[in-house]
C-alpha cells in the first residue's frame, strides 16, 4: 500500500461518510467492461466540481490491491452485477492526482515532471525491487521493464490530466514534454502491454498538439458528447428529486438554480456541488461559480473577436447561439474565434450545448447571475454593463406602473444594443427589451413567445415560489400604439396559463416608432 501506487481506500471512505452520497458505482461496471480492450484507454472531461475526483476515488478503492473494500461496495449497485468480484482489490493501481504532484512539486522546488515520475517509481521499487533500479527515471520504460519481468498489467487513474495546460500555459516547453510524456504512457503497441486500464479526467478535453495527436486513440466523454457515461459523472434529476424530498427544499427552485445541462440519453443533469450545498445550507446561492472558473470566463469574453459582443448580448438576453466546436484546440492559448471562446466555454460548464442543434445557452440562474458580474467587470462589455446597470432599476419601475420611465429605460437599452443597421428589427427589439429586463432573472422565469390563451404573449415573467413580486406579460408592438398592445393581452387572454398569479399580474404593452425611434409604454394592473 502506497500514496501512488496501491493506494488505500481512505478516500473513498470519507465520500461514503459524507452527509450526502449518490451511488455512481454502476461507473465500475463499464470499466470492467472494456479492461484489456481497444476501449480501455477513458478520458472523461467535465468542469470543476462536477464528481470527476469522487468516481476516480471509488475506482481506485474498487480495483487497488493495496486494500479491502469489499465492505465499502455491498450496498452499492456495482455489488448487484454478476462480475462484481472479479476484479474487486484485485489490481496493481497507480492513482496521479496531477494538481497536488505539481503543488507539492513547486513547493520542493523541483521539475515537474521529473517529480511526478520519481514519486511513483520510488513506490514502485518497493513493490517490486527485483524491477526498479536507483537510476531509474522514466516512468514509461520502468512500467514496461515490470511487465517483462512479471507480467503486471497496470491500472492508471489520473486526476486533473490538463493541469499543466491550465496552470502553465504559457510554458511552451513544459506543455510539449508533459505530451510527449503521455504519449509514451498511453499510446503505443509498448503501452498496450503493460495497461490494463487508463482513465483520465480533467477539464480540457485532450489537447490536439498536432495532426496527429499525441493520445488520439483516448475515447473522450466531454461536455460536447458525454454518452454512455453521462450519468456518472453530474446528477440527474431523478437524484436531484431525491435530495430535495430527504432534505425538505424545493425541487423546482433547485432545478431553476442549477438545472440546465441536458442530454438525450438521461436527460437533465445538475452541478453536485451546488445542489449538495444548497441542500445541506438550505440556502440557494452561487456555489459552484466560487471554485476558481470565474476569471476564466471574464478573461474570455475580453477577447475582441468579430461577432462575439453581440452574441454575448444574445445569450445575456436568453437566446441560443449556433456554434461550431470543431477547430477548438483544447487548450486556454490557441483561441482563434468566438466559437472557440464559446467551445472553451462549454467545457468549463458556463454554457450548455444542445447537440441535436449545435446551439449554446445560459444553463442556470446560477450561471447567468456569474455571466452578469463578468460582463460588469470587462472593459470591453462597458456598454453592456451600462444597460445591466440601468436594468436594476426598470423592474421596480414596471412593478410601480411607471410607464414613462420604463419607455425612457427601454428606449436608452434599444439605442445601446442594436447597430444602426438592425435597429428597426423587431427580433432587435425584443432582444433588446430581454436584455433590459436582465435583473428580472434573479426572481422571475421569463419565457418568449411563452403559450397562453389564444396565441402567444411576446415575454412573460413568472416570480418564483419564493418571491411576492407581481407575474408580468410584456407586449412589443412597431408602429401601432401601446394601447393596442393592452388591448390585444386581454383579448386573446395571455393570462390564462397564469391563474396561480390572478390578482397579482402586470400587463406591459410597448410600442416602437420607426420614423421617430421613439418607444412608448402603458402599465396595467390586471382586474378579475
Amino acid at each position: 500500500m502506497g500514496i501512488y501506487v496501491n493506494p488505500n481506500n481512505e478516500a473513498f471512505k470519507s465520500a461514503l461518510r459524507s452527509r450526502i452520497y449518490v451511488d455512481k458505482s454502476m461507473l465500475i461496471d463499464f470499466t470492467n467492461s472494456v479492461l484489456c480492450t481497444e476501449q480501455k484507454y477513458i478520458c472523461i472531461t467535465r468542469p470543476r466540481r462536477f464528481g470527476k475526483s469522487m468516481a476516480a476515488k471509488m475506482l481506485a478503492a474498487y480495483y487497488s490491491c493495496g486494500c479491502d473494500s469489499k465492505d465499502l461496495f455491498s450496498n452499492l449497485k456495482i455489488a448487484k452485477t454478476p462480475n462484481y468480484e472479479s476484479e474487486l482489490n484485485k489490481n496493481c493501481v497507480i492513482a496521479l492526482d496531477i494538481q497536488r504532484l505539481r503543488s507539492k512539486a513547486i513547493g520542493l522546488k523541483q521539475d515537474k515532471l521529473l517529480y511526478i515520475q520519481k514519486s511513483v517509481i520510488e513506490e514502485l521499487k518497493l513493490v517490486f525491487p527485483d524491477c526498479v533500479d536507483d537510476k531509474d527515471f522514466y516512468l514509461p520504460q520502468v512500467l514496461l521493464n515490470i511487465y517483462a519481468k512479471t507480467g503486471t498489467q497496470f491500472i492508471i487513474i489520473t486526476d486533473e490530466w490538463d493541469c499543466f495546460l491550465r496552470e502553465d500555459k504559457e510554458d511552451k516547453e513544459l506543455i510539449k514534454n508533459y505530451l510527449e510524456f503521455l504519449g509514451a504512457m498511453y499510446k503505443g503497441s509498448e503501452s498496450d502491454l503493460f495497461l490494463k486500464l487508463a482513465y483520465m479526467t480533467g477539464i480540457l478535453p485532450i489537447k490536439q498538439y498536432d495532426v496527429q495527436s499525441k493520445m488520439n486513440n483516448f475515447w473522450e466523454y466531454t461536455m460536447l458528447m458525454p454518452k454512455p457515461l453521462t450519468e456518472f459523472i453530474g446528477f440527474t434529476e431523478k437524484e436531484v428529486k431525491e435530495i430535495c424530498d430527504n432534505y425538505n427544499i424545493d425541487f423546482d427552485e433547485t432545478k431553476r438554480w442549477y438545472d440546465g445541462y441536458d442530454y438525450s440519453d438521461v436527460g437533465a443533469i445538475y452541478n453536485p456541488n451546488s445542489v449538495v450545498n444548497a441542500a445541506l445550507r438550505q440556502t440557494y446561492g452561487s456555489y459552484w461559480t466560487k471554485t476558481g472558473t470565474y476569471e476564466s470566463i471574464r478573461k474570455a469574453i475580453d477577447y475582441d473577436f468579430i461577432g462575439l459582443r453581440d452574441d454575448i448580448i444574445s445569450l445575456l438576453s436568453g437566446e441560443r447561439i449556433t456554434v461550431r466546436t470543431i477547430n477548438f484546440q483544447n487548450d486556454l492559448t490557441s483561441l482563434k474565434s468566438k466559437y472557440d471562446i464559446f467551445t472553451l466555454l462549454i467545457h468549463l460548464g458556463y454554457l450548455a450545448y444542445d447537440y441535436n442543434n449545435k446551439e449554446v445557452y445560459i444553463p442556470n440562474k446560477e450561471i447567468a447571475e456569474e455571466f452578469g458580474v463578468a460582463v460588469e467587470d470587462s472593459p470591453r462589455m462597458s456598454n453592456i454593463a451600462k444597460v445591466l446597470e440601468r436594468s436594476r432599476n426598470l423592474l421596480v419601475e414596471t412593478i410601480n406602473g411607471n410607464a414613462d420611465k420604463v419607455a425612457e429605460t427601454l428606449e436608452l437599452a434599444h439605442e445601446d444594443e442594436t447597430s444602426v443597421l438592425k435597429y428597426n428589427n423587431e427580433e432587435s427589439l425584443a432582444c433588446a427589451i430581454n436584455i433590459a429586463y436582465y435583473y428580472a432573472r434573479s426572481d422571475y422565469l421569463m419565457v418568449r413567445e411563452f403559450p397562453s390563451g389564444k396565441g402567444f404573449a411576446d415575454l412573460t415573467l413568472m416570480p418564483s415560489k419564493f418571491c411576492d413580486k407581481p407575474a408580468m406579460i410584456i407586449e412589443l408592438k412597431v408602429d401601432k400604439d401601446a394601447e393596442t398592445g393592452i388591448k390585444q393581452i386581454k383579448e386573446k387572454r395571455y393570462h390564462g396559463k397564469l391563474k396561480e398569479y390572478l390578482n397579482n399580474i402586470v400587463l406591459v404593452s410597448i410600442n416602437y416608432d420607426k420614423e421617430t425611434k421613439k418607444h412608448s409604454c402603458i402599465i396595467e394592473q390586471l382586474r378579475n
